[in-house]
């Protein structure tokens, strides 16, 4: 048979495993938003999740425009990330670190923890102590 014949195929074969390499990856990793706050009406955000190969769960939450704690009225100290799974109910992962851009006053904050239960959703709120055990009244943001 003539080998002119197969590249075409080879060449369709190797693309099509590219692809669902790709697609396998990516399927591994699941990105939740934040909806829009009724406290921080700017503020934005999302957390990524993704499954570790020893089986836990690596979380990185991202946001934007999320005004600095101690402006808000009354004001506050920290943003504390909320974490709610099957397993546990409600688990404070840790405080938002909040950072502005060396070009840019866009507020930016980010969280990265792991857990060893599954995250079913995520809320951001407003607190005086970063090691609360129990979320303040206000909600600043939710996930959908």
């Amino acid at each position: 048979m003539n080998s002119y014949l197969f590249k075409p195929l080879y060449s369709l074969l190797i693309l099509s495993f590219a692809v669902l390499a790709v697609f396998s990856f990516s399927s591994c990793a699941r990105k939740m938003t934040f909806a829009t706050s009724r406290i921080v009406p700017a503020a934005t955000g999302t957390v990524k999740i993704k499954k570790t190969k020893n089986g836990n769960y690596y979380i990185n939450v991202k946001t934007k425009h999320l005004a600095q704690a101690n402006k808000l009225s009354p004001p506050r100290r920290v943003y504390v990330v909320w974490m709610e799974s099957e397993q546990n109910p409600v688990r404070n992962i840790g405080m938002i670190k909040s950072s502005t851009g060396i070009f840019s006053s866009t507020l930016k904050g980010s969280l990265e923890a792991t857990s060893t239960s599954k995250p079913t959703s995520f809320f951001i709120t407003a607190e005086d102590d970063g090691n609360t055990q129990y979320p303040g009244n206000e909600v600043v943001l939710r996930t959908r």
